[in-house]
């Protein structure tokens, strides 16, 4: 079993959502960013996302696109990101980890490599934004065969007909985009978020967990009643982009990771 699906079957038996977050790897610089990925799991994380950085994020809004500047111009790569999670696995051999980004680094660094490199690392799911289900072989299925979760992303255009070719390969679990445009956008309305995972359920078993536009503990404790997981990004970055230095960084980071994981865990009642 994964750690993806040992996580949100543990979190299934409490009766509450995941706390999925979202930080950009080597933002603002390697050792701060070590520091807050080492800490995200103690100050509430369930399950994080590590974006790889890219120099044309397309689904990312301002908040992520700078940290993507930011850690580019820091000198981040993929091997360092990946050489990232080697440090995380030295303390931390529970959470789920997942690396976010877009197949072009991949594509460059080496399918076949990264694959291997990421499984021994401790990586344990992918989510590659620009990769659809009609190209599952050139990524999705060799990291399956490797035991890598695939994670999709579905967004409220994603109809009913497209839905099972999207979800086809899915593992770990499904990503609810709860509004069209890019990461940081407007929040969606309850409703909607309702109605979507309604209808997701009716397409698959995996957890549903729901992003973009979800800042503060209230919004994810909502979400989380609704849901299998809340993901967190762009609050958690601007953290980063406001800091004065590096500590400011890290401790508003897992600040509000700590206030969104009180939010989440108590959404369900006692």
């Amino acid at each position: 079993m994964s750690r993806l699906h040992t996580r949100f079957a543990q979190l299934k038996q409490q009766n509450r959502a995941a706390l999925v977050t979202f930080v950009t790897a080597g933002d603002p610089n390697y050792d701060t960013s070590l520091a807050i990925l080492k800490g995200l799991p103690a100050a509430g994380a369930d399950v994080i996302e590590l974006g790889m950085p890219f120099t044309d994020p397309m689904a990312d809004g301002p908040a992520i696109q700078l940290a993507n500047i930011r850690a580019l111009g820091a000198k981040q790569n993929l091997a360092k990101t990946l050489q990232m999670v080697r440090e995380f696995r030295q303390g931390n051999s529970d959470t789920p980890l997942v690396l976010m980004g877009y197949f072009n680094p991949i594509h460059h660094y080496g399918v076949p490599r990264f694959i291997s490199e990421a499984k021994e690392a401790g990586v344990d799911g992918l989510i590659v934004v620009d990769l659809p289900p009609e190209h599952n072989g050139e990524l999705c299925d060799p990291a399956q065969a490797a035991g890598l979760d695939f994670i999709r992303l579905t967004t409220p255009t994603t109809d009913d007909e497209r839905l099972p070719t999207v979800l086809n390969g899915s593992s770990g679990f499904v990503y609810y985009v709860s509004v069209a445009g890019v990461t940081g956008a407007g929040a969606a309305t309850l409703e909607h978020v309702e109605e979507a995972v309604a209808r997701l359920r009716r397409h698959t078993d995996l957890p549903i967990s729901i992003g973009f536009g979800i800042r503060t503990p209230e919004q994810a404790a909502a979400i989380a009643r609704l849901a299998d997981g809340v993901v967190v990004g762009s609050a958690l970055i601007d953290h980063i982009a406001n800091a004065t230095s590096d500590e400011q960084a890290v401790d508003g980071v897992l600040s509000l990771c700590a206030a969104l994981a009180q939010g989440v865990r108590g959404a369900r009642g006692a």
